[in-house]
């Protein structure tokens, strides 16, 4: 409407979209060889981790091709009895929706976005029983600061998260500061595969 400022007038969202852009700019440096290596690295790091040896109940993310691959902790997870969900998506609640899988090949399928996601006859989980949920983003802070991919559909599911949410990126994708608005919510621990930081505590900044 007019008088109403625009989008690109905020400079919060001016500010999201730059780092979008250098972000995706330096992941499409990395050679094929090396995203497979950063990944199983931040894979065994996260496995050293208590809260993750802890959690039996895990939200994952199927991850993009520029994002980092978690895909082998997903089937790990399932042959070790724990309980194993992946977003989907709602069309009709413009939504993702936790819902548990018990195949990595059977109960899957390409969703609206052409993500892997679970099948209709895979049944919803409540986010409340997750002992942790595993977070993809464009870029992160120190301080559990979450870039997405500026449509806000993790925000909504992360809003109403009670447990440990972990955001999962490659190390070019921790920046020293993420700029963040009211509705972006904080992350309780961040990896990537030559960092796991905690939030809790004192402010930390990236050196």
């Amino acid at each position: 409407m007019e008088g109403q400022p625009q989008p690109s007038d905020n400079p919060h969202l001016k500010a999201k979209a730059a780092l979008r852009s250098r972000i995706r700019a330096e992941l499409k440096k990395m050679s094929a060889a090396a995203r497979a290596d950063a990944s199983l690295q931040a894979c065994s790091l996260l496995e050293q981790q208590p809260l993750w040896q802890k959690a039996h109940s895990i939200l994952f993310y199927a991850p993009l091709p520029e994002e980092l691959d978690i895909w082998k902790l997903l089937v790990d997870s399932l042959a070790a009895g724990k309980t194993v969900s992946l977003p989907r998506f709602v069309p009709e609640q413009n939504a993702y929706v936790a819902c548990h899988i018990k195949d990595h090949l059977e109960d899957i399928r390409h969703g609206q976005f052409g993500i892997r996601e679970p099948n209709d006859s895979c049944s919803k989980i409540s986010v409340n029983r997750l002992d942790l949920v595993l977070v993809p983003g464009v870029a992160f802070d120190l301080n559990g600061h979450r870039l997405g991919r500026g449509k806000g559909f993790y925000d909504q599911l992360l809003a109403v998260v009670q447990g440990p949410t972990c955001g999962i990126g490659f190390d070019q994708q921790l920046v020293r500061e993420v700029p963040v608005e009211p509705h972006d919510v904080r992350l309780s621990c961040i990896l990537t595969p030559t960092r796991w930081q905690s939030v809790a505590g004192p402010r930390a900044v990236l050196k």
